[in-house]
């Protein structure tokens, strides 16, 4: 059927945008003759990862223990936690998981090192791991420094445990107030990342990975020699914080679609899709600034000016003209992962049709 006769809110991919953004980073990492583990915390969807793998990724990211327990089950036979875990129940069912297919996951401190040798000592071969390097995000991670040696040394020394290599998050580039800026964020994160592994393997440690990954700078940045693995995730679905870094809101394949519902004054129109359905997040500034809460597809730079749990509203007299009870919008959502996680299904559309409906099966899976 039409799309358009769908009930709302609906979360709606335009296939082929999808599969020509999967195409084009594809094509990049391939260029750099880098591996592309796309991060899949963006869509939760076993389906779309199976997608991005098709097309040559060389396995896939996740945030949870959670996604990588569902991804797992679903054939994803090559996983990388990217993040830290800690806690006895999250180390037994990483290791269920590490049972069942190949998984590596993300550490930066010693506790936790203990806590996966512990948890793994009776299995036949070591958890992988890979150490977190901050380079400008302060969130988590270690500075390329002594401490971040010493954690390599330790980890080497430890049993049931390998380390495979570092990774870092140059997400403090979503800020940059330029173009310019990024590309210069991206690259000194990169030789961040490089530094650190330059001084692990002084100490003569292999590192198998050295892994980097945002979507706005590998948008502008090159990849660097000696970077082995990317690990974008939004740029599959992109959204309206991507948009505004591009300038282009065409690859922008993920909307929600919304229903006028009242128009109770000449320019207030009120729309079926609150917080549940979008989500508020903004972001106040840089490449990504996303003023208001979503972009109104095909009415220029129109977006909801507030969200209310159930309702968003449009104040533009302009557009309410256009629009009366009954008629159906779509949104483009600010930040496309925790608005994919508001839904159990997405509909895949090609031509204006609805051609597939996809689970959202990592949908909640935070744990």
């Amino acid at each position: 059927m039409n799309f358009m006769n769908l009930d709302t809110p609906a979360l709606v991919v335009d296939l082929k945008v999808m599969q020509q953004n999967i195409r084009e980073m594809q094509e990049k990492a391939n260029k750099y003759g880098v591996n592309l583990r796309p991060h899949t915390k963006t869509h939760r969807t076993p389906a779309i990862a199976k997608m991005q793998v098709e097309a040559g990724a060389r396995g896939i990211t996740v945030a949870k223990v959670g996604e990588a327990e569902i991804m797992a089950e679903a054939g994803l036979d090559d996983i990388f936690i990217a993040n830290e875990i800690y806690g006895q129940q999250k180390m037994e069912r990483l290791r269920e998981v590490a049972r069942k297919t190949k998984v590596s996951v993300g550490v930066d401190n010693r506790e936790q090192v203990l806590a996966l040798s512990e948890v793994f000592a009776g299995e036949e071969k070591p958890i992988e791991i890979l150490i977190e390097v901050e380079t400008g995000e302060e969130r988590s991670g270690l500075l390329p420094g002594p401490e971040l040696v010493e954690l390599a040394k330790f980890i080497d020394k430890t049993p049931h445990v390998k380390l495979k290599g570092i990774f870092s998050h140059e997400g403090h580039t979503y800020g940059a107030a330029t173009p310019e800026e990024c590309i210069a964020l991206a690259l000194k994160s990169q030789q961040d990342t490089l530094y650190a592994a330059e001084l692990i393997r002084k100490e003569g440690i292999e590192l198998e990975t050295i892994s980097i990954g945002a979507t706005p700078s590998l948008m502008y940045a090159e990849i660097l020699p000696g970077i082995t693995e990317i690990r974008p995730g939004t740029y599959v679905l992109m959204d309206a914080a991507q948009g505004h870094a591009l300038n282009d809101y065409s690859k922008c394949a993920i909307t929600v679609l919304a229903t006028v519902v009242s128009k109770p004054t000449e320019e207030r129109v009120v729309l079926d899709t609150g917080v549940k359905a979008l989500t508020a997040f903004t972001r106040s500034k840089g490449i990504c600034h996303t003023p208001g809460f979503g972009l109104v597809k095909g009415f220029g730079d129109v977006r909801l000016n507030k969200l209310y749990d159930e309702h968003g509203l449009i104040n533009n007299k302009e557009v309410s003209k256009k629009l009366k009870i009954g008629d159906k919008v779509e949104i483009i959502p600010n930040h496309v992962c925790p608005t994919c996680n508001l839904y159990d299904k997405i509909y895949l559309v090609e031509d204006g049709k609805v051609v597939d409906e996809l689970p959202i099966l990592c949908r909640g899976k935070s744990q």
